[in-house]
């Protein structure tokens, strides 16, 4: 009988999905340690993960696995190799979390723009009224340079255009004419994007190619008073160079979902600058997206139970070439 274990707890109406299929096993982990994790890996045929770092010493423990389905869409903390070397697919989930990040890219664009923190924090003390000190902006107007055109950025551009922003798109990997056909200016040099961009949002995965390619070059490169913009992977950006372009006042404003190191344990040095906005990579975690990327992983373990994966899911898809 096919075991599941989920490593962390997921949406009520995914674990209802996952329970009512005949024939299933679930187990799921309110906390995720080493004690935790023996029993259930021993059976494991397809595990749920959030979080967790999936490496070759966790792959050891199951004997068993068949399926690692990612809640989510990032798998920087999955070793892709290792689980293609046992054959094991990877499936994410591409489309469920799409809407919620795109959504929590424009309301740190909105925060940073109307300083809403600061005038909460004020309005609260009963210290009214606007403050010449508190700089505010109309999104309307401003130019916006979205890095990364896939799922997420392509949402973002088009929300951004909604209110009346010039979007400017830089991806590499996406054709100019695909870029222009969306409705937007395509921009084949990163840094001339980044000098004419009153916000910079990212939307790259991370990977050799991209890891802290926010650095000390591109931010100078950015337009003076410019706002930065990440619900992405914090390993895209050098924290220092982040930090050195705030304290220079290069950057005009910052609203952060990610950060390198996560959960955050130490205060980084940035956080206590005022016009830096922060979260704590809650930007899929709405209601709507939990329940989405929950039933996303069971349908794919259910279906790769059967035999009918789709290979849209699949990150390593040479792993179904070589069980086909």
């Amino acid at each position: 009988m096919p075991h599941v274990v989920c490593l962390r707890p997921l949406h009520p109406d995914a674990m209802a999905r996952l329970r009512a299929e005949p024939g299933l096993t679930v187990t799921m982990l309110e906390q995720v340690t080493p004690e935790t994790l023996r029993e259930p890996m021993k059976t494991a045929d397809a595990i749920i993960v959030r979080a967790t770092k999936i490496d070759r010493a966790f792959l050891d423990n199951a004997p068993m696995l068949r399926i690692c389905a990612r809640h989510g869409v990032g798998y920087d903390a999955v070793d892709v190799k290792a689980l293609t070397e046992r054959g094991i697919p990877l499936t994410v989930t591409p489309d469920a979390n799409a809407v919620s990040v795109a959504e929590h890219a424009l309301m740190l664009m909105l925060t940073t723009a109307r300083r809403t923190i600061d005038y909460d924090r004020n309005t609260k003390a009963l210290d009214w009224g606007p403050k010449p000190s508190l700089r505010t902006l109309d999104l309307a107007g401003l130019t916006v340079l979205v890095v990364g055109f896939g799922r997420i950025g392509g949402r973002v551009a088009r929300l951004c255009a909604a209110f009346g922003m010039d979007v400017l798109v830089h991806d590499p990997y996406i054709p100019q004419n695909t870029i222009k056909g969306a409705g937007f200016t395509p921009v084949k040099v990163l840094h001339e994007g980044l000098a004419q961009a009153d916000i910079v949002t990212t939307h790259c995965p991370s990977n050799e190619e991209t890891r802290a390619m926010v650095n000390g070059a591109f931010l100078a490169a950015m337009k003076p008073g410019a706002a930065y913009i990440n619900t992405a992977r914090g390993t895209l950006v050098d924290e220092a160079a982040l930090t050195n372009a705030l304290k220079s006042g290069h950057l005009g404003a910052v609203g952060l979902d990610v950060f390198w190191e996560e959960p955050v344990a130490t205060k980084l040095p940035f956080l206590d600058f005022p016009n830096v906005v922060v979260s704590p990579h809650s930007a899929a975690a709405t209601e709507q997206s939990t329940r989405r990327m929950g039933l996303s992983c069971a349908e794919s373990i259910i279906s790769h139970l059967k035999g009918r994966l789709d290979p849209d899911v699949v990150i390593n898809k040479e792993v179904l070439r070589g069980n086909a």
